[in-house]
């Protein structure tokens, strides 16, 4: 395709930004999830190294701040956001993002832009872009919240759902599930939310070892290490699948399922919801130290498949696992009281791992956790009714929301006489200020802990 040009002079886009607007392009038209197409858009641009960096941090950033930034150019413009043209307006967020979040010089922010739109929309779209982006550039962020937010004494939802782009329901929810900690704790909360995640690895015992991989030691799985930088997949432990990128608190779900005390016998481990399968390798390896096995189970086939790739070791399964079965895990095709720990990692919002997919928080709807809500009371009924007597059952989310935490966890173990809410707080005495919402379960967060804000809760069947 022939280089666009502009009033005679040939017009070269940077690919980086290139990139970054096309990511934005499938996250808004396909739906896409940003963590996986941007490996295909630094791959399609040819970005390593610093460039994809910046590429990476430019989409998802756009994407995490883009509540802030319509404000912002909500204000610059003399019409609708809703009237300017999709494509544009990804634009205008790119360069917003550029102007008022990044080290970028104003008028490289602008002209980047402005080539950018010119190349894929038009020359008079180009001026207008020119035009919305100097009056972007007369105030930096600070100027800007204090300019398009109210009172937060007065509004302090709306203050923090446009101080911090988040939407305005989520801001609620976050506030309830924190208590009465008051608003610092839930700036700081929110603000970790738009901070660009640290690359996290775990190693898989018996497989290799923390010692072999780079970076810092995690602070509290004994598993992991931080990444300062680079390609995770330049890592040979990586690479040959012996060790994967892990969040934190992920490990910990995994860990405290394997180390939770129970009667009798350990051969036999289910993680219910194992799609795409990172727990499930953490804890098969688990098992294979103690002679057991796992069983992972996923309803989606496509997801299934992920788990079984995860799971594999040169053509079989890795030591420690049974198999991989495509199931509804509502519908669980096992026999009931047959496995002796069961993780029931549940579908949820996701709003504790906003960090990593900051395209949820514009996507989930309140009127989502109705259906989830209810998911989730069925998942956990039915690995209460497949661990044996003695057994134990984690349940886990990756959302603080207290509909999907403490309700849950409270309406399921009311209504049962053969089960009982067991004490988790022993195995995570060494990270701080982690109790959860009930007693006995425990609440991780990316301000206080650097992980995804995980819920667990822990059960033990009656014998």
């Amino acid at each position: 395709m022939a280089e666009p040009r502009q009033a005679g002079r040939k017009v070269v886009l940077d690919p980086a930004r290139a990139a970054a607007l096309d990511v934005l392009k499938a996250v808004r038209v396909d739906r896409a999830y940003t963590n996986l197409v941007l490996p295909a858009a630094l791959r399609h641009y040819g970005l390593e190294g610093r460039d994809a960096a910046f590429a990476t941090e430019l989409a998802s950033g756009t994407i995490r701040r883009r509540g802030t930034y319509d404000a912002v150019l909500a204000a610059c413009i003399d019409r609708p956001l809703s009237k300017v043209e999709s494509k544009v307006l990804d634009a205008l967020r790119l360069g917003t993002h550029q102007l008022l979040s990044m080290r970028v010089p104003d008028h490289a922010a602008i002209s980047t832009t402005v080539d950018l739109v010119r190349a894929r929309v038009s020359s008079g779209a180009a001026n207008f872009a020119n035009a919305v982006l100097r009056k972007v550039s007369q105030q930096d962020l600070a100027g800007w919240i204090e300019t398009i937010t109210p009172d937060p004494r007065t509004s302090p939802s709306r203050y923090a759902a446009l101080a911090f782009s988040h939407p305005e329901w989520v801001v609620d929810e976050l506030r309830e599930a924190l208590g009465a900690t008051g608003r610092d704790e839930l700036d700081a909360l929110l603000e970790a939310d738009n901070e660009n995640p640290r690359v996290t690895l775990v190693a898989r015992p018996g497989r290799a070892s923390r010692e072999e991989l780079p970076g810092e030691p995690t602070p509290y799985s004994p598993y992991g290490t931080v990444l300062e930088g680079g390609d995770p997949r330049s890592v040979p432990a990586v690479a040959e699948g012996r060790a994967a990128v892990q969040d934190e608190g992920s490990q910990l779900v995994a860990v405290a399922t394997a180390e939770a005390p129970l009667e009798g016998r350990d051969e036999l481990w289910l993680d219910l919801c194992a799609g795409p399968g990172g727990k499930s390798g953490l804890l098969a390896a688990l098992a294979a130290q103690r002679g057991a096995r796992l069983v992972a189970s996923e309803r989606l086939p496509a997801r299934a498949g992920l788990v079984r790739r995860t799971l594999l070791d040169g053509g079989a399964y890795a030591p420690g696992v049974a198999g991989v079965v495509a199931a509804d895990g509502t519908l669980a095709p096992y026999r009931p009281g047959v496995f002796d720990r069961v993780l029931v990692d549940a579908p949820c919002t996701g709003l504790g791992a906003l960090r990593r997919r900051p395209e949820a928080r514009w996507r989930r709807k309140p009127d989502d956790l109705v259906q989830l809500v209810l998911l989730q009371r069925q998942l956990l009924r039915s690995a209460l009714d497949l661990v044996r007597p003695g057994g134990v059952v984690l349940y886990a989310t990756c959302s603080p929301v207290l509909s999907e935490t403490s309700n849950v966890v409270t309406s399921v173990n009311g209504a049962r006489a053969d089960v009982d809410l067991a004490d988790l707080t022993p195995l995570f005495a060494g990270v701080p200020r982690s109790d959860g919402p009930v007693p006995g379960t425990v609440q991780l967060w990316p301000h206080r802990h650097g992980t995804d804000a995980m819920f667990l809760a822990l059960f033990r069947k009656l014998v």
